[in-house]
């Protein structure tokens, strides 16, 4: 694997450990698509730093347990300010 890819993987796997964000938030932070965020995170860096991958992967578990909760609050906030502007 290339240096700069390794780089790029373990630095896109830090953050979010160290923020907890969700790889949406990841990829439009770090100007990567979804997919390449995901790829790098759940597949290759299993190989780069297994310690951070296990680290990272607790997060993501966590992130997708509480998705459908947070597109919930977002469809109830979307309602109430549709509600409180009319």
């Amino acid at each position: 694997m290339k240096e700069d890819i390794a780089e790029r993987i373990v630095l896109v796997a830090t953050h979010i450990y160290q923020s907890h964000d969700t790889i949406r938030k990841t990829a439009s932070i770090f100007g990567y698509s979804k997919s390449t965020i995901h790829h790098d995170v759940s597949i290759k860096l299993k190989n780069v730093d297994y310690n951070l991958y296990i680290k990272v992967k607790a997060i993501l578990d966590k992130n997708f347990a509480e998705k459908h909760l947070r597109g919930g609050e977002a469809t109830k906030i979307k309602y109430i300010k549709k509600k409180n502007s009319n």
